[in-house]
């Protein structure tokens, strides 16, 4: 069987690249349904793009690459085509946008948009063999338990990084781009939970304080989540990605409260009440008893001087941990890294040195922040790739 593009995941990515990429397009998924981690994401609402979405929400080794296909095909682009669908939906913070209803509203718009375009989608197919031929490329394909023998001038990796395993994720794309002399970058789980070998948080599962977390290359201000094995939440997922192991964090739990004016305030209106218990108007009960392990947080307000008081507002602000580890790709929303863009081309999203391979999404070194950037950059990569396939370049 001959197509003129092979699309190897129907993903975000894939999906919205089949939907662009012209006529004779074969969308090709080794799940059971087409767009799996969109149907799961957002708690099953999908967070589908970022009001403010923009190159300085990703990391790459390039910083620059993503900026082409950003531009050409921005979050307004995608909340279009949202509308168009008569697909609700709202901001739930800093600039995150949810469906009303649910994420398979998501992928059945984009199944449309595909179908719509001519592209054919094979399911439970399992790629066996691939090489490069004079006009493409040669794929061996199991479809259901067959074996089937395809062509295609051709090939879009879209399959994703190896994030979610028990999803399928498995860095296949990573293993063809090296085939065909592709650099991969280092990878690694992003936006993923940090952990203790110890447990020590294990008291306060299930504690959540806003805070602002920071290390030396980047600081975020959202909700931090004591968990049994570590720390979660969206501050603690941002800050992973710039997270390496052997790595000291700085927790500010008191990020928006001058609490040490406060407190000298207090001391001579209200003396008599405890320290502990005034810290505890601020910040969770449970938090303020594991504080007290270790902090002086005992005795009236009255009795503290400037120096005491200096010294533990100091220490709310700059509590430093050294996390263990990560929970690994098991539960990382994303993986950072991927193919190299110096292999690409950033405006068709093209390999260089392989005419006719493509590499989109996930799969290629560009990792956005939480909160819909990932979406974005599929939607817009994906794009990227389709209408320069379309248009032949």
């Amino acid at each position: 069987m001959e197509y003129q593009t092979v699309i190897l995941g129907a993903g975000a990515a894939g999906l919205m690249c089949a939907a662009h990429a012209g006529p004779d397009v074969l969308l090709i998924d080794q799940a059971r349904a087409p767009g799996e981690k969109i149907r799961i994401s957002g708690g099953g609402r999908c967070n589908f793009t970022n009001l403010h979405a923009g190159p300085d929400n990703f990391l790459s080794e390039n910083p620059h690459f993503a900026k082409s296909a950003l531009a050409r095909y921005t979050q307004w682009d995608f909340i279009d085509l949202v509308g168009r669908h008569g697909i609700a939906w709202h901001e739930k913070t800093l600039g995150q946008l949810f469906c009303d209803g649910s994420a398979k509203q998501i992928v059945a718009m984009l199944l449309g948009e595909a179908e719509r375009a001519g592209a054919e989608l094979w399911l439970q197919s399992a790629l066996r063999d691939l090489r490069k031929t004079e006009g493409g490329f040669a794929l061996e394909l199991d479809r259901n338990g067959d074996r089937h023998q395809v062509s295609c001038r051709n090939l879009v990796l879209a399959t994703g990084g190896k994030s979610i395993p028990k999803m399928g994720a498995s860095g296949l794309a990573y293993d063809i781009a090296r085939q065909f002399g592709l650099r991969v970058t280092q990878t690694r789980p992003a936006l993923v939970p940090l952990t203790f070998a110890d447990k020590r948080f294990a008291d306060l599962s299930g504690v959540s304080v806003r805070a602002r977390l920071s290390n030396p290359r980047a600081s975020f201000d959202e909700a931090l989540l004591f968990t049994h094995r570590g720390l979660s939440g969206p501050a603690v997922l941002q800050l992973s990605s710039y997270w390496r192991e052997g790595e000291a964090i700085q927790i500010n739990l008191i990020p928006d409260l001058p609490l040490l004016s406060l407190w000298r305030d207090q001391r001579q209106t209200e003396g008599r009440r405890q320290l502990g218990t005034e810290l505890a108007r601020h910040l969770p009960t449970r938090l303020v008893d594991h504080l007290a392990t270790f902090l002086p947080l005992s005795g009236r307000l009255a009795d503290q001087s400037d120096a005491a008081l200096n010294a533990l507002s100091d220490a709310l602000s700059n509590w430093t941990l050294l996390p263990s580890g990560s929970e690994g790709y098991r539960t990382a929303e994303v993986t950072l890294g991927g193919i190299d863009t110096a292999a690409l081309s950033s405006r068709s999203m093209q390999a260089r040195a392989v005419p006719g391979l493509y590499a989109i999404g996930e799969a290629v070194d560009v990792t956005g922040w939480l909160g819909g950037y990932n979406f974005q950059w599929a939607w817009a990569s994906g794009h990227a790739a389709g209408t320069a396939i379309a248009a032949g370049d």
